[in-house]
């Protein structure tokens, strides 16, 4: 049984660690472009990030992934919908995947980022479309993201090493 959004919404209650982790601390509770807001709230995060080593970056993004899979079943489950524009979690994990890659940190390459990460999480070209349709759980709501992620990471890293290169 799918539930009215406004319902399920209605079903969050952020006293709950993984309610307040699976909507990005609450980012994900815009009315409007829920998945938008959450990728811009993952970028704070981020740049803390940045001051970690990269093998200890690389492993933070490994446990949110982990930890993703778990909040965002949980989350979807506690809301009776799979996949609830709220739960933007894989968003975060998607985003700090894709800023991993950029050869600057400046706001000019956050930003190309950002619009590259949008544009294929919300296109969702092969192979991306596939994984969101044929897997399920916590696992099927973070995968798009992770491989958008990826795929935006090679993106801006071919795109840095010839720019730089330049």
């Amino acid at each position: 049984m799918t539930l009215d959004k406004d319902v399920a919404k209605s079903r969050l209650r952020m006293s709950n660690p993984w309610h307040l982790l699976a909507t990005g601390f609450g980012s994900g509770l815009s009315p409007y472009m829920p998945g938008t807001v959450g990728s811009v709230a993952a970028i704070p995060f981020w740049f803390l990030m940045t001051y970690l080593p990269q093998d200890i970056y690389s492993l933070v993004v490994l446990l949110g992934i982990s930890v993703g899979v778990y909040l965002c079943h949980r989350t979807a489950k506690d809301m009776g919908v799979h996949d609830h524009g709220s739960i933007v979690w894989d968003e975060f994990i998607g985003m700090w995947i894709t800023l991993m890659a950029i050869p600057v940190n400046s706001w000019e390459w956050v930003l190309a980022g950002f619009i590259v990460f949008r544009i294929f999480d919300i296109w969702k070209p092969w192979p991306i479309r596939w994984f969101d349709r044929n897997v399920h759980g916590g696992m099927g709501i973070m995968v798009d993201d992770i491989i958008a992620g990826v795929i935006s990471a090679a993106i801006l890293f071919g795109v840095g090493h010839y720019w730089l290169a330049v």
